[in-house]
């Protein structure tokens, strides 16, 4: 027997077929192995004409038209778990965070990643693990068309399901706590509270509950299917109600700010009303099914089983949209940034000489402070309050710092491609338009901001100098500060990358602080705070309170970069580490007052427009790293998927080549307007 090859086993599906033997509903042993040997016919494999997915459902489903066994046998399988098993727990957790908190969940699922739960094989949700047991089956399964799933479950009949009494008793129960569920988060003060007035008396999340009740009590006495069906229509009225509860506080968010508890409890309100409409489409006995609706729970089931222990997975969708509050608050901030019109072009521009202006004395009192030599926090620590105190100067005399604006203009561009905002597929032209309008903004904030910084750092040395008799730096600290800007010798251009994550996470900061703001209702408490009331006159502290609501975020915003900027070179100092920021327009100082330092007489030419390009290269890292993360965060914050727009890349290019210009200048004529 040694040199035989050993035969395969057939599995069940071959076995039944050769027998010709139909399933009985009540093995469901043995129809759970028919389904996992069905569905491992479609799960792509290293075997020629296995690799897709869709061809192998595909296949599979021409098999099911050709062959009335092998339909019978999957229709059997499929009852046999339905109605044998609690499906309760796959409807109403599967997929839905359990916890009421945001950080319980957390725990729950940090524990359950080390140790999983046990799973009871009387439970439907074993059935899932048993057929879909790779971590991975979740990517097939979407890869999948929507249309050959839809195709698939309506050949086998799975509607079928809500006729069975057994079936209907579990999904009447699964409908009832998701029901209740509903109803308790409405009454939860972050929900109840932010509802319209009329909403708050009539709460239509509290209402759908007593529907659900009275559609339990015609479906128990046997009900005309008519009545039942008027009902359900009723119920699927106030969902939608619901869903408008849900919408109308994500939508007043931009105004009123957002919790991530808050937004917690949106998704699981979301989760639940999702399954309740579900349930609704099966027991309405209207004999109409949406296949589809259901397909998209399924796929949303194998996908959540795969990852329901997933930490990253949780975190992200628990903290997506406060992400997208965030950002939307950017996104307001930076239509400022972004002209259109030659006028407000030129006002750009006069604005980034106001804030080079500002820049001209932080550079000076930088470098008057580092011939201090104080010890290295303490050095830092007064770097950071002159950058503070220079920012912050810069946003309240509505001067504009061009490093500041691609944090801002991300959020803005990427809310142009959101569809939460429109149904309607973007218009990729006017996108493009939007870029190159961003573009020439940025040029000109640039633009202004050097225009400004080196003749006017030039002339403060000179003043300086005139004043004391001293040069601010001279000899080889003057030589020091033209070196640090070289692009090859120095780490110039790297630690410009530093300045440029230091730039997003200060917009980062403006944002959330400006959402919780909103969110806390700082403003209302302030006025109407029993000791402020009798410190100030009503309007003196009316005014007091406006200010801090539009103020505040962008003020601590510009104090954490003033601080990020400051500290950086102490952390050098500290630990040894090869760490620092450069930012363009303090660059552009210091090179003012090294050249001023040292003499432009006594600079080779050739060393000196390397520096100068040194510090357009530290201007453009700066740019580019800030507006890549802001964007990467606002377009992941909204679901966007960039491969739905892979055209965009080409309109944009075609629109560069046809008009350039438009990236650095607007147009003159009206004739040559763009497209809004």
């Amino acid at each position: 027997m040694l040199g035989l090859r050993k035969t395969k086993k057939p599995d069940i599906i071959e076995e039944l077929t050769a027998k010709e033997q139909v399933l009985s509903v009540a093995d469901r042993r043995r129809g759970l192995d028919f389904l996992v040997a069905f569905f491992s016919r479609i799960r792509p494999g290293s075997k020629k004409g296995m690799q897709n997915a869709s061809l192998n459902l595909q296949r599979e489903l021409s098999f099911l038209y050709q062959d009335s066994l092998l339909l019978k046998n999957l229709q059997h399988a499929f009852l046999a778990q339905l109605i044998n098993t609690n499906l309760t727990s796959v409807i109403t957790e599967s997929g839905i965070p359990l916890s009421r908190n945001f950080w319980q969940e957390f725990s729950a699922r940090l524990k359950h990643k080390f140790l999983p739960p046990l799973l009871d094989e009387n439970d439907f949700l074993y059935v899932v693990h048993r057929i879909f047991f790779r971590k991975t089956d979740f990517e097939w399964v979407e890869t999948i068309p929507r249309e050959t799933w839809i195709d698939f479950f309506e050949r086998i009949g799975f509607s079928f399901r809500a006729t069975d009494p057994r079936v209907q008793k579990q999904l009447l129960q699964s409908l009832k706590i998701l029901s209740f569920q509903v109803a308790q988060l409405g009454l939860e003060k972050e929900i109840a509270n932010y509802l319209k007035k009329e909403q708050q008396q009539q709460n239509p999340l509290v209402l759908q509950s007593y529907l659900v009740r009275d559609l339990e009590q015609l479906l128990e006495i046997g009900a005309e299917s008519h009545d039942v069906s008027s009902l359900s229509a009723s119920i699927k009225v106030v969902v939608a109600q619901c869903y408008n509860c849900i919408s109308f506080i994500r939508e007043g968010h931009t105004v009123r700010g957002a919790s991530l508890n808050q937004t917690y409890l949106l998704i699981l309100l979301a989760n639940r009303l999702q399954r309740m409409e579900i349930l609704l489409d099966i027991l309405d006995l209207d004999h109409h099914f949406d296949t589809g609706r259901f397909v998209d729970f399924f796929r949303l089931i194998v996908r959540n089983e795969n990852r329901k222990n997933s930490i990253r997975e949780f975190v992200s969708q628990g903290t997506g949209y406060l992400a997208y509050q965030i950002a939307e608050h950017k996104g307001q901030k930076g239509g400022k940034y972004i002209t259109s019109t030659r006028a407000e072009y030129w006002s750009m521009m006069w604005g980034a000489m106001s804030g080079g202006a500002i820049i001209c004395f932080v550079a000076v009192i930088k470098n008057l402070l580092a011939v201090l030599h104080a010890p290295p926090f303490w050095q830092g620590f007064m770097y950071s309050v002159n950058y503070s105190v220079g920012f912050v100067a810069i946003e309240e005399t509505h001067s504009t710092l061009a490093t500041k604006q691609p944090a801002f203009t991300a959020s803005a561009v990427a809310s142009s491609l959101d569809t939460r905002k429109s149904s309607q597929h973007p218009n990729l032209y006017n996108l493009a338009v939007t870029v190159a309008k961003v573009s020439r903004s940025q040029f000109a904030s640039f633009t202004g901001n050097l225009l400004i910084v080196f003749p006017g750092t030039f002339l403060l040395a000179w003043v300086y100098h005139w004043l004391t008799g001293s040069k601010i730096a001279e000899g080889e600290a003057a030589i020091n500060l033209l070196r640090d800007q070289h692009p090859w010798q120095s780490l110039s251009l790297l630690y410009a990358c530093n300045t440029g994550v230091f730039l997003f996470l200060s917009g980062i900061i403006a944002g959330y602080v400006q959402n919780k703001i909103q969110y806390s209702r700082i403003a209302e408490r302030m006025v109407r705070h029993p000791v402020l009331r009798v410190s100030f006159s009503g309007e003196r502290l009316q005014k007091i309170a406006q200010y801090i609501e539009s103020h505040a975020g962008a003020i601590i915003g510009n104090v954490a970069l003033g601080f990020f900027l400051g500290m950086s070179s102490s952390i050098q100092k500290i630990f040894g580490l090869p760490f620092d920021i450069r930012h363009i327009t303090i660059s552009a100082g210091n090179v003012a007052i090294g050249v001023y330092g040292v003499g432009i007489e006594n600079i080779n030419p050739v060393f000196l427009v390397t520096v100068i390009m040194g510090v357009l290269g530290i201007g453009f890292m700066n740019f580019i790293v800030s507006f890549a993360l802001a964007f990467g965060v606002a377009v992941k914050s909204r679901g966007i998927r960039f491969r739905e727009y892979k055209e965009f890349l080409g309109i944009l290019g075609r629109y560069f080549r046809k008009s350039p210009l438009d990236f650095i200048r607007p147009r003159k004529r009206l004739t040559e307007a763009e497209p809004a």
